[in-house]
């Protein structure tokens, strides 16, 4: 079994990441000048598919902060360790859930941003400012991902070793 200081860094690393991209993904936002007097001014809830980096990111941080709890608690209750094969084995399958949800909510942020990056190439600088930070927060869930990735690899090794 990996070290639970490991484990509780990676959680509050991902933990870290997945709230400065939602930071950055809620407060992304752009006004653009149309005609003589008409703004529009366009929020991240207006691409559906920043909207579902949202979705994945409260998913994330939720279940993050679910098992950072459940690791401070069991390593203040060190010494009375029992072996509970059902709780290894959720930890394994809800890594591997968690990883696999934020990555599809970082690869919808990068798809998204590219392709509406290159439909809104001629508007200018406003929008490229939006979809930098929608690059910014998809990055930022990459990396989120990449620790829960860790995360499931290092829960592999508590498995049950049947043979």
């Amino acid at each position: 079994m990996a070290s639970r200081a490991l484990i509780l860094a990676l959680r509050l690393l991902m933990l870290v990441f997945l709230g400065v991209s939602l930071v950055v993904l809620t407060t992304d936002t752009a006004t653009l000048q149309i005609y003589f007097n008409t703004e529009v001014q366009v929020r991240f809830r207006d691409v559906y598919a920043y909207r579902y980096m949202l979705g994945t990111i409260v998913v994330g941080a939720a279940y993050t902060l679910i098992q950072i709890a459940r690791t401070l608690h069991r390593t203040c209750k060190a010494n009375q360790e029992i072996s509970r094969d059902g709780v290894t084995l959720f930890d394994f399958f809800a890594d591997q859930i968690t990883s696999y949800v934020l990555a599809t909510g970082s690869a919808a942020g990068f798809g998204a941003t590219k392709d509406l990056k290159s439909v809104f190439e001629f508007v200018g600088s406003a929008y490229d400012k939006f979809f930098n930070k929608g690059y910014a927060a998809a990055s930022l869930l990459l990396f989120a991902f990449v620790c829960a990735a860790l995360l499931s690899i290092l829960s592999s090794f508590g498995l049950p070793k049947k043979v």
